[in-house]
C-alpha cells in the first residue's frame, strides 16, 4: 500500500492552511513538513497496525497482518495453524522429516538463574527467499518473527544437546564381546 497519497495530501493541506498566513507561518510550516511526512508515516503504519489487532480478533479463520517495507505498506494474510497443511511441520512449506527442527509452540525454557531478564541482540541476515518463507511460517503460528526464530534456535539448541548426549551413549556401549581369529 503506497501511502504517499496520503501523506502528500495532508503536506497539501498543511500548505494550504499556512499559505494563508504571515511569512513566519509559511516559513514555519516549510521547516515542519519534511519531519511531519515521516511522522505521518509512522502514524499511518500505527493506526492500521491496531486495525489489523482488532481485525484478527473477529477472524476466526486467517490473520492479517501489517508490515512495512521500504517507504510502503504491505499487508500479509496467513492461515491459521490449523489450516497449515499436514506435511508442512517446519512451518517453511517442505516436508518435515527425521532431524528437521521445528519450533515448539510451548513456552521457552526459563532462563537460567541471574539471567531472568538478559537480552543479548544478534544480527541476523536472511536472503529475500528465506525471510519470506520464515516470516510465513511465524504468521502461521500467530508469532512475531523474533519470537518464531527465538524458539526455532531454542529447538535447534535442545535437538543439538540431545544428539549429542545420544551420540555419547553410543560410544560408551560400544562393546564387542567373544573371540576374534
Amino acid at each position: 500500500m503506497d501511502l504517499t497519497p496520503y501523506v502528500d495530501a495532508l503536506r497539501h493541506e498543511l500548505t494550504e492552511v499556512t499559505g494563508q498566513g504571515t511569512d513566519e507561518s509559511r516559513a514555519l510550516a516549510d521547516r515542519l513538513v519534511p519531519p511531519l511526512q515521516s511522522a505521518t508515516r509512522l502514524t499511518l503504519l500505527a493506526a492500521l497496525t491496531a486495525a489489523t489487532e482488532e481485525i484478527n480478533q473477529k477472524l476466526e479463520a486467517d490473520t492479517v497482518d501489517v508490515q512495512l517495507r521500504g517507504r510502503d505498506l504491505e499487508f500479509l494474510v496467513a492461515p491459521t495453524p490449523a489450516k497449515v497443511a499436514p506435511d508442512d511441520a517446519t512451518g517453511l512449506g517442505g516436508v518435515a522429516t527425521e532431524g528437521d527442527i521445528t519450533p515448539s509452540s510451548e513456552p521457552l525454557p526459563p532462563a537460567p538463574e541471574g539471567e531472568c531478564n538478559a537480552v543479548s541482540r544478534v544480527t541476523f541476515r536472511l536472503p529475500p527467499h528465506l525471510k519470506s518463507r520464515v516470516e510465513g511460517a511465524a504468521g502461521r503460528n500467530r508469532l512475531s518473527v523474533n519470537a518464531w526464530l527465538l524458539r526455532a534456535v531454542a529447538a535447534a539448541v535442545e535437538q543439538d544437546e540431545s544428539l549429542r548426549a545420544r551420540e555419547h551413549g553410543k560410544r560408551v556401549n560400544l562393546r564387542f564381546t567373544g573371540w576374534v581369529r
